[in-house]
């Protein structure tokens, strides 16, 4: 018995083998400069979101030399003021596979190419829900979260933990306020409401004055059951914690927060790829770095099953009901079929542990639950994906 199935599993590598198919993707990230915050303790890596694409095709290449099945990637930073277009392109006519970390605008300018008409695009970068629904592009898939499906999350948590008195601190740089909408989004979508809210716009320098400055800040809230903070700039945020005229839990950019990816999240076999990752980046794995990890491994797994490497078959494939990615999440992620966007659960998190993983119990739906974070397909105005 063990021969026979040794036989059929060296047949089934055999067949593979004598396909020798070679799939090549192309990294793309617009290098934008980052707006200037109160402290610089948390400097992004060089490397952020590139070396998580490269940890996947790694994953890819352990996978493929089994199935006679190769992987190259070729990485291309270009900076905010060059031309991103005519790079795009270039890369376009080497691979039709792009792995792109830019802002929503520039995704949409490469998605609209005459190049790109017949590429397979993945956005590990923006959470920007347009891209999701009005703005969605045929040949664009979302590897990262949107907002949305992380504000849902958090929204999730409060009902949970029955928090229905809540404040919110926005930042005034657009990422900040994106937040702020999506996080106005989901109150709304689970029945809750803001009972005050104020926007940062203090100058003063917190490092030194935060324990005078934030008393008196929050004090006009008066009393509530939960602070969120809307900072996705890392600029304000940190010095909220403990320094509050009420003493409260802190939710959002800070505190407790909706997260793609923690290094706190130990379950469902992440450890063995936070090891994996650490070993080739000495660093921690961040959001990006999973969201781009996730796109390379999408074509990896859709490779494998098709032994195809052709743009039509391979999306075919990954929006079937066939596809599974294993993401080390506890669920196998999908992509739903009318928007791109990569199903994943989203972990709630402080920087010391894990607190849950939304969809938390309790929250239904009809036909998956992880479509209770997010843009539902009722709610979708996608009309390309239709």
């Amino acid at each position: 018995m063990v021969r026979i199935i040794f036989l059929i599993f060296f047949g089934f590598l055999s067949n593979g083998a004598a396909a020798g198919v070679t799939l090549n993707i192309g990294y793309l990230r617009v290098d934008v400069p980052r707006p200037p915050t109160l402290s610089n303790l948390d400097p992004l890596p060089e490397n952020n979101g590139l070396a998580g694409a490269q940890t996947g095709l790694q994953d890819n290449q352990t996978t493929g030399k089994f199935l006679g099945q190769s992987y190259t990637m070729a990485s291309t930073i270009v900076p905010h003021n060059g031309d991103v277009l005519r790079t795009a392109k270039e890369m376009l006519v080497v691979s039709p596979y792009l792995v792109i970390d830019a802002p929503s605008n520039l995704l949409l300018a490469i998605a609209d190419l005459p190049e790109a008409a017949n590429a397979l695009l993945f956005n590990t970068s923006s959470g920007n829900m347009a891209l999701r629904d009005t703005e969605c592009r045929k040949n664009m898939l979302h590897s990262l979260p949107s907002d949305v499906m992380r504000t849902d999350a958090l929204a999730q948590v409060f009902i949970q933990k029955r928090w229905r008195d809540l404040v919110m601190i926005t930042g005034t740089y657009p990422a900040d306020t994106a937040y702020a909408a999506a996080m106005r989004r989901s109150l709304r979508k689970f029945g809750l409401k803001l009972s005050s809210e104020k926007i940062w716009q203090a100058d003063a320098d917190m490092r030194r004055t935060a324990a005078q400055e934030i008393p008196l800040f929050t004090q006009e809230f008066g009393d509530y059951d939960a602070l969120i903070i809307a900072d996705e700039t890392h600029d304000f945020g940190r010095y909220v914690l403990y320094n509050t005229w009420q003493a409260r839990p802190i939710v959002g950019s800070e505190g407790l927060s909706p997260q793609t990816w923690s290094p706190v999240i130990e379950q469902w076999g992440a450890a063995q790829l936070q090891s994996r990752f650490e070993e080739q980046h000495s660093r921690d794995m961040t959001g990006p770095d999973y969201a781009a990890w996730a796109a390379v491994r999408t074509l990896g797994e859709a490779v494998t099953r098709t032994n195809a490497t052709d743009p039509e078959t391979l999306r075919a494939y990954i929006l079937s009901d066939d596809f599974e990615l294993a993401g080390f999440k506890g669920r196998a992620l999908t992509y739903r079929t009318w928007n791109g966007q990569l199903r994943q659960p989203i972990a709630i998190a402080h920087p010391r542990a894990l607190v849950a993983q939304a969809p938390l119990e309790g929250f239904l739906h009809k036909s998956n639950e992880l479509d209770s974070l997010g843009l539902d397909r009722p709610e979708s105005k996608c009309e390309v994906f239709q």
